[in-house]
């Protein structure tokens, strides 16, 4: 599963995705912001942050649990200018 989005803007997330054993991260475009990846055990109702970036970054991760989802995106207050093209894969 693949998702992906031009983030121009705070408050923008990737639709979320499960995720489950290794799966990939990708920042890149031009940009300043702080990007924010979280992550879920409710299904979205409730989000749990990951970590966070201000640059560019090609990353993996590995969720060991089933049915966890994630999301990418720029918080409220994080976001100053550019396109960030985010994408979490699996």
């Amino acid at each position: 599963m693949i998702v992906t989005r031009a983030i121009t803007a705070a408050n923008q997330y990737t639709d979320l995705v499960f995720l489950t054993g290794y799966f990939n991260l990708s920042l890149s475009g031009t940009w300043t912001a702080t990007v924010t990846v979280q992550r879920s055990f409710d299904n979205g109702a409730t989000w749990f942050d990951v970590d966070t970036w201000t640059e560019n970054t090609q990353e993996y991760g590995l969720e060991p649990e089933r049915n966890v989802c994630y999301r990418v995106g720029v918080k409220a207050g994080d976001f100053t200018v550019g396109t960030i093209d985010a994408r979490l894969s699996n």
